[in-house]
């Protein structure tokens, strides 16, 4: 027997790298052909030109399926390929603003949340200071909580806003 190697336990458990006494096979239409010795099964895999692959190792004994492995392998591919397609990520988007903000204005920062916020993505607000701007933070602070009351049919305060140097911020995620 071949010493296992790390190049060895990478490769897939078909034809003649299963090494059990007795293992149960299961036909290409999904019947069972009963407990056999790999050789046996691997002598029938073969009458139909197929492979012999290793389905469960934990169950007792191991169960092998009379399959095409490349065909087998290119279906797992297409159906991880397919769930990576419609898997959606959640990013972090920011709209900043002033607390001197004018109506208008804040209603752009308030449309451009809530798309945001509808594309499934967490929403970022953040307001800055300049100078002596910071004196002014409670303002800041009613603004956040005002942006909050507005989107609340949307989104669900994450973090509350809070200062970080000469900006406020808070986080807002979408509802589910």
């Amino acid at each position: 027997m071949p010493p296992i190697t790390k190049q060895n336990r990478d490769l897939p458990t078909i034809n003649e790298r299963i090494r059990f006494p007795k293992i149960r096979v299961i036909d290409t239409d999904g019947g069972q052909l009963g407990i056999l010795t790999p050789r046996e099964a691997l002598r029938l895999a073969e009458e139909k030109e197929l492979d012999l692959v290793l389905v469960s190792d934990k169950a007792d004994p191991p169960v092998c399926r009379i399959m095409d492995y490349g065909k087998f392998k290119f279906e797992q591919e297409k159906k991880a390929r397919e769930a990576r397609k419609k898997q959606h990520t959640s990013d972090v988007k920011e709209v900043k603003m002033r607390y001197k903000i004018e109506e208008h204005d804040y209603r752009v920062c308030i449309n451009r949340a809530e798309k945001f916020l509808k594309d499934g993505d967490k929403v970022k607000a953040t307001i800055m200071f300049r100078g002596r701007e910071i004196q002014h933070s409670d303002l800041a602070e009613s603004l956040l909580q005002r942006m909050a009351t507005d989107l609340q049919e949307l989104a669900e305060v994450q973090q509350a806003p809070k200062r970080e140097g000469r900006n406020m911020m808070m986080l807002l995620s979408p509802k589910k």
